[in-house]
């Protein structure tokens, strides 16, 4: 799956977000609105991961969704 398709159903996908990462909350996953950029820094703040591991967080992510 690519970002593009993830962003343009965020509604469906916010719930498997929420699924992987379970410290965002709602209001983060609402005021993110599919960005990817936005969910990166989410995962880095709330798990205290570097910029590079988040971001392969979510390209792993990607690959079984």
């Amino acid at each position: 799956m690519n970002w593009d398709r993830v962003e343009g159903n965020w509604k469906e996908m916010k719930g498997k977000v929420k699924a992987q990462w379970g410290k965002l909350t709602d209001d983060d996953l609402s005021v993110v609105d599919g960005s990817r950029d936005q969910i990166e820094g989410l995962i880095q703040k709330h798990y205290g991961y570097a910029r590079d591991v988040a971001k392969r967080e979510v390209d792993n992510w990607l690959k079984f969704n």
